[in-house]
C-alpha cells in the first residue's frame, strides 16, 4: 500500500490517510487479514508526525476497520471491506455533491456537468477510445 498526502490541502493529513486507507480496502488492495504499516513506518514514509498517523488508525479502528493485535500490530478485520465499501459510497457522494456545488455556482448546466463526467469517464478506467 502506498499513500501520499498534501501538506498543502485543505483536508487534513489524517483524513487523508484514513480516506485513503479506506479506498485501498475497499478495493481489495489491503484485504481482511492484512497488516497495514505501523504508524512509525507510516510516519515516515509520509514524513509526518507520528501522532497525525495515530489519529488516522484510531479513526479507522473506531470504525471497524482495521484492529491492533497486542505486540503484533494492526490488521484489517473481517469486516473492513464492507464498512470501507459502504464507507467509500459516502466519501465520494460528498464530493460529487461538492462538485455539483462548484458547477452551479459557476453556472454550468446539468447537462453540461453530465457530459464532462461522461467524456472524463472513459479516460479514468482505461476506455477512452483513441483517435484512427
Amino acid at each position: 500500500m502506498r499513500l501520499r498526502v498534501s501538506p498543502d490541502s485543505a483536508v487534513p493529513i489524517y483524513e487523508q490517510i484514513l480516506s485513503q486507507v479506506v479506498f485501498a480496502v475497499a478495493a481489495g488492495d489491503l484485504p481482511a487479514g492484512e497488516a497495514v504499516p505501523s504508524v512509525r513506518e507510516l510516519s515516515q514514509q509520509l514524513i509526518v508526525n507520528a501522532n497525525t498517523v495515530a489519529r488516522a488508525y484510531q479513526e479507522l479502528e473506531r470504525l471497524g476497520v482495521v484492529e491492533a493485535r497486542r505486540g503484533v500490530g494492526m490488521f484489517v478485520t473481517d469486516g473492513g471491506p464492507k464498512v470501507c465499501r459502504d464507507r467509500r459510497k459516502v466519501l465520494v457522494r460528498d464530493r460529487v455533491r461538492e462538485t455539483v456545488r462548484e458547477a452551479a455556482a459557476a453556472g454550468l448546466s446539468a447537462e453540461e456537468l453530465r457530459q464532462l463526467v461522461d467524456d472524463e469517464w472513459p479516460r479514468r478506467n482505461g476506455t477512452a477510445k483513441t483517435p484512427h
